[in-house]
């Protein structure tokens, strides 16, 4: 279900930090594009995330 999804997006990146959308997609059984749309749902709830691309980015 989305919403157990995004929770548990939220719990991990609290408990990890830093996070990167393979990562989130391979733990969730999702795809990268799904987990980039959550991404967005999440922030557009108004939770802020900061996301950096490239070698050491992540979520």
């Amino acid at each position: 279900m989305k919403t157990d999804r995004l929770i548990g997006i939220i719990t991990t990146i609290q408990q990890k930090g830093t996070v990167t959308a393979p990562y989130l997609a391979e733990k969730f059984g999702v795809s990268r594009r799904t987990i980039n749309r959550d991404i967005e749902d999440i922030c557009k709830a108004g939770i802020p995330l900061l996301t950096k691309q490239g070698a050491g980015g992540g979520v």
